[in-house]
């Protein structure tokens, strides 16, 4: 019978490791925004990936209650037709 090597556990385990170990902080509240304005498009494209969809939390580091706003202002600038629902190339 052949045994578990201990190789595979530690394989595992520097796969999960973070590449990237910064801290992720919240923009808005670091420089006390408190309003996230639909107007602004270009400000808007930072929290939009190359397809046009919002970045998750996990990556741009915002925090819930902003996250929501971001998503909110995007669907606006959206529907006004500042920003594109679908895009070939955004950025």
């Amino acid at each position: 019978m052949a045994t578990p090597s201990n190789n595979r556990n530690n394989d595992r385990s520097a796969m999960n490791k973070p590449v990237d170990t910064r801290k992720k902080y919240c923009r808005f509240k670091k420089n006390g925004i408190k309003y996230v304005d639909y107007k602004d498009p270009n400000f808007l494209l930072k929290f939009v990936n190359e397809q046009g969809r919002v970045l998750p939390r996990r990556l741009t580091g915002t925090s819930l209650k902003f996250q929501r706003k971001v998503t909110q202002a995007v669907a606006k600038a959206r529907h006004l037709a500042l920003m594109p629902y679908i895009a070939d190339a955004l950025k």
